[in-house]
């Protein structure tokens, strides 16, 4: 339950609309519900300002399901990430309002007001490969209400592709820099934007690179000091982090 719809529901019963024992009923999930195999924290879009988000690796195609309707019938928005074509079916089965983003492997559900986005967040990726968890990172932003540009191929071995979306860049409340390889592009655009950069290595590259480990390192020895950086394709994360920076900054 977010704080929009906790506000309304005590509204309800202030004007009397809504009794008591029905408040209550309303209530009795929170702070959280237990089931066999997960604890749900209905509390964390009022602590955080974002339910709780559904990690689907390790999760069967019921608990995913079971989960992400739980989650709905608190009414807000639900993400599910790392969601496979069978986990998606079973809640578009049960919820046909849920949304599959193949390339990036989420399930979304809007639900409620969408707040009305201010600024933007600018996802950009180095290249193709990078993509999946560059669209992570675009569906996490743009779910939590934030307007969100990409710009994609844009990596330093073509460094005019890079230039050429200098001005969106400069825009940006803060920029989610994806890439593998040896991880240059969140330095570039480091030191060309004032907005935060938050580098997302990933796994993408030849054997030196040692599963994303290689732009990991490069990252966080970034010599552009706007840059902070999230776990290798992580794409959720920078997303997420994204998105909170974004509102405070818009706000």
């Amino acid at each position: 339950m977010d704080q929009d719809t906790l506000k309304q529901l005590l509204q309800q019963v202030q004007a009397g609309d809504l009794g008591i024992d029905e408040a209550i009923e309303g209530l009795k999930n929170l702070p959280f519900e237990s089931m066999d195999f997960a604890t749900l924290d209905h509390h964390r879009a009022l602590r955080c300002g974002f339910p709780e988000v559904i990690y689907c690796p390790g999760k069967t195609v019921e608990q995913v399901r079971v989960i992400f309707g739980r989650l709905a019938e608190a009414g807000g928005p639900v993400l599910a990430t790392r969601a496979s074509d069978e986990q998606y079916a079973a809640v578009a089965a049960d919820i046909p309002a849920a949304e599959y983003h193949p390339a990036a492997r989420a399930i979304t559900l809007r639900q409620g007001e969408p707040a009305e986005a201010a600024g933007h967040v600018a996802v950009i990726a180095a290249g193709t490969s990078d993509l999946p968890v560059a669209h992570e990172a675009r569906v996490t932003a743009e779910i939590m209400g934030a307007r969100v540009t990409t710009h994609f191929d844009v990596g330093v071995a073509g460094l005019h592709r890079l230039l050429a979306c200098k001005s969106e860049l400069q825009s940006a409340n803060v920029i989610v820099a994806v890439a593998g390889m040896e991880g240059a592009l969140a330095s570039v655009v480091g030191g060309l934007v004032s907005a935060p950069v938050i580098a997302v290595p990933t796994s993408v590259g030849y054997g030196a690179s040692f599963g994303g480990v290689a732009a990991l390192l490069a990252m966080l020895n970034s010599c552009a000091s706007g840059v902070s950086v999230v776990n290798i394709d992580n794409g959720f994360a920078g997303g997420y982090i994204a998105a909170v920076i974004n509102k405070q900054t818009a706000g």
